[in-house]
C-alpha cells in the first residue's frame, strides 16, 4: 500500500512540473486522501499536504492530529508529518517551506479562507487550481480502484433489488427513503450521501428533495441513490419504477429511454470522445420527440467522489481512455406529469466497456 502512494506522490510532482507549478497544496479531501490514504477532516485548524515538484514533502498538521496521521498511511510514505502547536501560524510554516516557489497549485475544494491566507503568506507565488494536475491523475483507475468501484457497484444493485419491498401507495417519499439508506448501510457502504425517492410529478425533478409527497397507484417512481465504502469508493445508480400501471403515453417513452442509455453503453471505447457519448443518448431521445426535455448531461465520472472528471456531455472533447469511470444516465422530465432516468456506472476497458451496475433497466412495476 505504501508504494501506491509514494507512487502517487511522484507521479503529482511530475505532471505539477509538466504545468509549470513549482508546488501542490492539497487540504482535506478526496484528493489528499488519494495521494496519502489520510482521510482529514476539514476544520479550522491547517492540515495541509505540501508537495513541492523538488525537495521534501511535508504533511503539515494540528499537533493534536499527529498520532492520528502517523497512524494513517501517510505515516509510511516519504513525507514529513510535521506538527504545528495550538498558538503557531501554519500558514507562516508552510509559506516558510515555499520561499522560492512562484507558481502553487492550491486543491479545488480548498476552503476560500485557507486560500486567501496562502496568497497573503506567499505574495511572490502565483495561485493555480491542483486540479488540472489530479484530475488526470485520478481519472484512470487502476485495478485496485476498479475492484472498489465493483464492489460498491454491486453493494448498490442489491439495495435496487430490495426497493420494490418498501415502494408502496400509501406511503410517503420519506418513508421510502428511510429504508434504502438503512439498506444501503446494510448491503456494505460506510456512508448514505444521498437518496432520491421521486414519485408522480416529482419525478420531472432530477434532484428532487426526498420529501413528505404520498405514493399513489399510477405513479413513476425515479429512485436514485448512492453511498461510500469503506475503501473510500463511491456508488451511483438510478432505476425508475411504477406503481401499478403508469400512464398510457409512458411505456413507449421509456422504451425510447432504454435505447438511448443502451445506444450511449454501447458506444463506450478507447479514443472516443466523452461529447460524442452524451450525442449517442441524445440523438435517440431527440429522434423519439423527447429531446427537449433531456435537460442534463449523459454522465459524470465517479470514483473517491460521486461527481469528478470526466464529464460526458457536449463541449468535452476528451478521447476516453482505459480505466476512465463514469456514469451514463439520460433521462426526461416532463414538468408536472412524470420523468425517468436510467443510470450505471461503466469502465472504458482496452477494447470497450464494462457495466458496474447489472440490475434489469426495464421498468419495474410493483405492486401498488
Amino acid at each position: 500500500m505504501n508504494d501506491l502512494f509514494n507512487d502517487r506522490l511522484a507521479a503529482a510532482r511530475a505532471v505539477a512540473a509538466k504545468a509549470g507549478l513549482d508546488a501542490l497544496l492539497v487540504t482535506p479531501g478526496s484528493d489528499l486522501r488519494y495521494l496519502t490514504g489520510y482521510r482529514a477532516l476539514p476544520l479550522e485548524r491547517l492540515t495541509c499536504l505540501v508537495l513541492p515538484v523538488e525537495g521534501e514533502a511535508a504533511l503539515v498538521v494540528p499537533q493534536l492530529e499527529e498520532p492520528a496521521a502517523a497512524a494513517s498511511p501517510a505515516g509510511g510514505l516519504a513525507v514529513t508529518i510535521q506538527p504545528w502547536p495550538e498558538t503557531a501560524d501554519p500558514v507562516a510554516l508552510v509559506a516558510d517551506r515555499l520561499r522560492d516557489a512562484r507558481r502553487i497549485g492550491v486543491d479545488d475544494h480548498m476552503w476560500a479562507e485557507k486560500v486567501l491566507r496562502f496568497r497573503a503568506a506567499m505574495p511572490q507565488a502565483e495561485q493555480a487550481l491542483a486540479g488540472q494536475v489530479l484530475a488526470g491523475l485520478r481519472m484512470r483507475k487502476d485495478t485496485a480502484e476498479i475492484d472498489a468501484l465493483r464492489e460498491a457497484g454491486s453493494a448498490i444493485d442489491r439495495v435496487h433489488a430490495r426497493v420494490p419491498e418498501w415502494l408502496k401507495a400509501g406511503r410517503t417519499e420519506a418513508q421510502v427513503g428511510g429504508d434504502i439508506a438503512a439498506a444501503i448501510i446494510a448491503e456494505g457502504h460506510e456512508r448514505v450521501d444521498f437518496v432520491i425517492v421521486a414519485s408522480g410529478p416529482n419525478s420531472a425533478s432530477p434532484h428532487h428533495e426526498t420529501g413528505e409527497r404520498v405514493i399513489q397507484a399510477g405513479d413513476v417512481v425515479v429512485v436514485d441513490i448512492g453511498g461510500t465504502t469503506a475503501a473510500g469508493y463511491c456508488s451511483d445508480e438510478t432505476r425508475s419504477y411504477a406503481v401499478g400501471e403508469p400512464p398510457a403515453d409512458f411505456a413507449a417513452q421509456y422504451d425510447a429511454l432504454l435505447r438511448a442509455q443502451r445506444a450511449a453503453v454501447d458506444h463506450v471505447r478507447p479514443g472516443v470522445s466523452a461529447e460524442s457519448v452524451d450525442a449517442a443518448a441524445r440523438d435517440v431521445l431527440t429522434d423519439a420527440g423527447l429531446g427537449e426535455y433531456f435537460i442534463h448531461r449523459t454522465g459524470h465520472g465517479i470514483g473517491m467522489e460521486t461527481h469528478e472528471e470526466p464529464y460526458i456531455v457536449t463541449g468535452n472533447d476528451r478521447a476516453l481512455e482505459p480505466g476512465f469511470a463514469f456514469s451514463i444516465e439520460p433521462g426526461f422530465y416532463i414538468a408536472g406529469r412524470y420523468g425517468a432516468r436510467i443510470e450505471d456506472i461503466v469502465v472504458t476497458t482496452d477494447d470497450g466497456v464494462e457495466r458496474l451496475n447489472l440490475r434489469p433497466r426495464e421498468l419495474v412495476v410493483v405492486e401498488p
